[in-house]
């Protein structure tokens, strides 16, 4: 529009300048609205397929030598140690990228060096996911979702590293590279993958998907071409991985993990530290910290009282905080320690008592023809995939 003399000053639009109706979602193109914009003012919650990506929940414990074979780090991260590829200190630390947010990350220390890996040795960290939360990715349809990866990392190792999907239920793969490029450096890398048009998840509680960060792998995997596209070969799983063996100089640091839906990474999705408790204790609770000195001084301890010297048989039931994945694994122990053992009175070490688990919850049985005026344990259960 053209004016005579001067052209007036522009000023926004408020509410009141825009009619009803005039805005219509034909008129908003699908690029402009991407997941970063509808994130910076609502959060969607539970777009990370991940769980405990900022690796601030460790009920094992923070801190673990000695590792030659898979364990669990922090919950729901395990490490796999396929063959004798390094010797590893690995568990929860307080190294964060600075202004991010995070206050834990997870941490794997080479202490014994590995040059030359054998050609079936793998060394990655992974997180197994259930397939009936997966359904939402429509994989095995033509309307197969994109995943897009995001996560700090650092490394006194530069080079190019792998992060991978693995369908279980189907063996299929898709792998990405990323470069750590300069040692001992806080780096934020996102990777997107392509949706998989073939083979569906199984809807049920079962390991379906992981999500792999390799460390170190032998020609069995290395020696064909990366298969950035989902495939079927082992040789193309991690081809131009760098050895993290192959130094006792060597570590990695890795927080914020997120995998979401899409080709866009959002911001991470923080939540409130009894919202994550709770979806790990799906997978792994206990009733105390897991070292004798702590439950020595009662911390956590069940303690039942008959106030008499009993000698009926007696049932009592424990309910778990949260219902587990499927019937977990029980573990009792005594006061001391002692796995498989509950205190009686005063004496560590007792046998006799009965542990039956559901995935609600778990029973003792404090048998007949045993005089006790109570009894005293500890315990954890396992429901991990």
């Amino acid at each position: 529009m053209s004016y005579i003399g001067k052209t007036p000053t522009p000023a926004p639009l408020t509410s009141s300048d825009i009619t009803d109706g005039i805005i219509t979602t034909t008129k908003i193109a699908d690029a402009n609205v991407t997941n970063p914009k509808l994130t910076s003012g609502s959060q969607q919650n539970f777009r990370n397929i991940i769980i405990n990506g900022d690796m601030s929940i460790a009920q094992r414990g923070t801190s673990f030598t000695g590792q030659t074979s898979a364990n669990y780090i922090v919950d729901r991260f395990t490490q796999t140690i396929n063959g004798a590829i390094g010797t590893w200190t690995n568990g929860q630390s307080t190294e964060v990228p600075t202004g991010q947010g995070f206050a834990k990350s997870l941490i794997m220390d080479c202490t014994t060096a590995d040059a030359s890996p054998a050609a079936n040795d793998i060394l990655w960290v992974q997180q197994k996911i259930e397939g009936q939360n997966l359904q939402y990715l429509k994989k095995g349809t033509a309307n197969a979702e994109s995943l897009t990866a995001s996560f700090w990392v650092k490394s006194a190792k530069t080079g190019t590293y792998i992060a991978e999907l693995e369908d279980r239920d189907n063996n299929r793969y898709v792998s990405k590279s990323y470069t750590i490029s300069s040692a001992n450096t806080w780096e934020k890398k996102t990777v997107t993958f392509p949706g998989d048009t073939t083979g569906a998840f199984n809807n049920d509680n079962a390991e379906s998907f992981r999500l792999n960060f390799w460390l170190g792998g032998g020609a069995t995997w290395t020696s064909g071409t990366l298969g950035t596209t989902w495939h079927t070969t082992a040789a193309n799983r991690a081809v131009g991985q760098v050895n993290l063996a192959d130094s006792t100089s060597n570590d990695w640091y890795v927080t914020g993990v997120q995998l979401e839906a899409g080709t866009t990474a959002s911001d991470f999705e923080f939540l409130p530290v009894d919202v994550n408790l709770l979806r790990c204790r799906r997978y792994f609770e206990k009733s105390s910290n897991m070292n004798s000195a702590l439950i020595a001084t009662n911390e956590g301890v069940v303690t039942i009282r008959d106030g008499t010297a009993s000698t009926i048989n007696r049932y009592y039931n424990i309910q778990y905080s949260v219902e587990k994945r499927a019937t977990p694994t029980l573990t009792p122990y005594d006061i001391a320690g002692t796995t498989g053992k509950v205190r009686r009175d005063a004496t560590n070490g007792a046998n006799g008592n009965v542990f039956s688990a559901g995935s609600t919850c778990f029973n003792i049985n404090t048998p007949s023809g045993v005089s006790h005026y109570g009894i005293s344990f500890g315990w954890y259960a396992d429901a991990e995939l």
